[in-house]
């Protein structure tokens, strides 16, 4: 059978089916670090949305699962191709087919990358909200599956405020609209919603109608603030909220990131202990709210900073983007993403340190503080995740929740979290969200094992040489 899959997939589908081994094998990996033990059967470089009903069609007719890929960015697993499966991938569906400024939406492929999309939108006077830190290698299509967030999701809203309609394939070739192109649309289920975030579990989103923003006129500030503990920093970012006060980024880093960045910048090393949150302001009131924050944060015993030079305020912001590299560079990493009301995020913290003390283990956190969402870091050597790590990430886990949190902010459930989604949904929820997926997809076909498998999948291995 797995021949003649193949066949079927060359014979319909010609050089856009590639089974080099290194493509094989980069398919098996993504920004996770973790790997499926096995290639799949081949990857196929989907160019058209015929492709992808072709794909879906003989997976359809011989029970083969699918995994859906955009530009391998995700944290959670989610696009991990193993054996026995097509990895269908939608990077060369990249084009803007629409650009309508009077109406201020776009309509995408799903492989377009986040930069590049707004690099033509810029000429027209517009940009779409959603920022990943990631922005500059990730795709629509990737963000739309995850339901991604990132820095300015605080003030902008995360993908799904930013999305009117999808066109998806289904797992049986045939394909569908959700959505709408104006303003307002409540006609029936909200489909659309539910596609995103479904992590590839639902369909293949071949195309978006995303809501566009004018681009803000006026002032940039930036506000750096520098704190002795972070339960102090956290304390403070949850005040600048509470006050009403709204930046377009509010981050915070723990003494263990910043340590980190600066040994990767080559900085000045910083004082044990020191803590950094990072604002911007945007628009015709920038200054003042800059202000207001830098005010709110000296309450807190914060030394604070505050600069309208674009290139000093992009050095200080360099800090808090250059996270994730600076976590890559001290060994192997296990990325988490857990979100808390904003009110708690000083607790979630002191629950973080407990955790570290409980099972010995050096846990540093960045966090989108102006929304709540935590990215506590797991660092370890070797290939495989500790036993000792996935205890601590599951108690880190259970603690979010106890704190009226969740498992996941942005990065999705994908494979790595599928343990624990029973946990936080409830039973009756639970089978709800997969009679749901049986609906979409009643052969199970695809994203075998990802976001609602019984338990952990075997393939939760790590190889730092996929990072």
């Amino acid at each position: 059978m797995t021949a003649d899959v193949v066949l079927l997939l060359q014979d319909a589908l010609g050089a856009a089916v590639d089974l080099r081994p290194t493509s094989l094998d980069a398919a098996r990996a993504d920004r996770s670090g973790h790997r499926a033990p096995a290639a799949p059967l081949a990857v196929v470089h989907a160019r058209s949305v015929a492709d992808v009903q072709t794909v879906m069609r003989i997976a359809t007719r011989t029970g083969t699962p699918v995994v859906i890929r955009g530009a391998g960015t995700g944290l959670a697993g989610a696009g991990l191709a193993g054996a026995g499966t097509i990895c269908l991938s939608l990077t060369q569906l990249n084009r803007i087919r629409e650009i309508r400024p009077e109406d201020q939406l776009a309509v995408v492929e799903p492989g377009i990358i986040n930069a590049d999309l707004n690099a033509a939108l810029a000429e027209h006077g517009l940009w779409w909200a959603p920022d990943p830190a990631s922005r500059d290698i990730s795709t629509v299509g990737g963000n739309i599956a995850t339901g991604a967030g990132g820095l300015l999701c605080a003030k902008y809203g995360v993908v799904r405020d930013a999305v009117l309609g999808v066109d998806v394939v289904l797992a049986d070739g045939e394909l569908v609209r959700f959505g709408h192109r104006t303003v307002k649309g409540v006609t029936g289920y909200d489909l659309t919603a539910l596609m995103i975030g479904s992590e590839g579990t639902l369909g293949v989103v071949v195309g978006a109608t995303l809501k566009l923003r004018p681009l803000v006129a006026g002032a940039v500030c930036t506000v750096s603030a520098v704190f002795t503990d972070v339960r102090s920093a956290a304390a403070a970012t949850a005040a600048v909220s509470a006050a009403g006060i709204q930046p377009a980024i509010l981050e915070l880093m723990d003494a263990h990131s910043v340590r980190a960045v600066h040994e990767l910048l080559a900085l000045v090393p910083p004082p044990a202990g020191t803590v950094h949150v990072t604002a911007q302001t945007d628009g015709a009131s920038a200054p003042s709210e800059a202000d207001a924050i830098a005010g709110v944060l000296r309450r807190h015993g914060a030394v604070v900073e505050v600069t309208a030079d674009p290139s000093r305020g992009a050095e200080l912001l360099r800090i808090r983007r250059s996270m994730h590299p600076a976590m890559a560079a001290r060994g192997t990493t296990l990325i988490e993403d857990v979100s808390v009301p904003r009110s708690r995020l000083a607790d979630m913290f002191d629950e973080i340190a407990r955790i570290e003390r409980d099972y010995d283990l050096l846990i540093p956190v960045v966090a989108h503080a102006g929304d709540g969402n935590l990215h506590p870091n797991f660092i370890f050597d070797g290939p495989e995740v500790p036993a000792r790590v996935w205890d601590a990430a599951g108690e880190l886990f259970r603690s979010a929740l106890r704190l009226g949190g969740t498992l996941t902010g942005e990065h999705g459930v994908g494979i790595l979290k599928a343990r624990w989604l029973r946990e936080e949904l409830g039973d009756r929820q639970w089978r709800l969200q997969r009679e749901i997926k049986r609906v979409f997809d009643p052969l199970g076909i695809l994203a075998p094992g990802a976001v609602f498998a019984d338990a952990r999948p075997e393939h939760t291995s790590t190889d730092e040489g996929e990072r």
